[in-house]
């Protein structure tokens, strides 16, 4: 099991991590909640029904991480579209933004307070680690937040494709970037390993 999730018996996954391996990932995950940010704010006449219905921002982030996360919902990036089709693209995205950012937001926050909660909630063994055991629901919100922290730091990494990540992970071990490279394929083997648990 160490290394890698396990299905358990009636669903759900198992992994055993050490302290270190848990501080990493609450770590990360506690910087993705702040890169997300805070909810929209509650209506000042109190009714909580309010944020339901309020709008999200119509242009998209100008940070390339909340790019990736939220990326254009119209267009092809790699394409070249005349003026007036991406003018028509641009228009179609940021209408879609503006009715879907709040709740895809709101979804990455939750399941990456649910990864911090799931790991606060560990208790360690003599030998400096513990084993992590989630429901099937919980397994879903981590995949949900583990693909998140990756695509995160990919962009960090301004990793686009796999071939790229493949060239990264021949980097010298000088090299500044290193540590994230090996965060970014240690999470990705994480991941394959929880997608498969969760496969029938």
């Amino acid at each position: 099991m160490p290394g890698h999730f396990e299905p358990l018996p009636g669903g759900g996954a198992a992994v055993a991590l050490d302290d270190v391996e848990i501080s990493i990932i609450r770590s990360l995950a506690v910087q993705l909640l702040e890169l997300i940010g805070p909810g929209p704010a509650e209506d000042a006449s109190g009714d909580p029904l309010a944020e339901l219905f309020a709008d999200g921002p119509s242009e998209p982030p100008s940070d390339p991480v909340l790019r990736r996360l939220f990326p254009d919902a119209y267009g092809d990036p790699g394409a070249a579209p005349g003026a007036k089709e991406a003018e028509e693209q641009r228009a179609h995205s940021a209408e879609f933004r503006r009715y879907t950012e709040n709740d895809l937001r709101a979804g990455k926050r939750d399941n990456a307070l649910a990864v911090i909660r799931s790991l606060d909630a560990l208790t360690s063994a003599d030998e400096g680690g513990a084993v992590l055991k989630l429901s099937p629901d919980e397994s879903r919100r981590w995949l949900g937040a583990l693909n998140d922290l990756r695509l995160a730091i990919g962009s960090r990494l301004e990793i686009s494709d796999e071939d790229d990540s493949d060239l990264l992970f021949h980097l010298p071990d000088e090299d500044p970037r290193k540590p994230m490279v090996m965060a970014y394929l240690w999470l990705g083997g994480l991941q394959e390993t929880l997608v498969s648990t969760l496969m029938p």
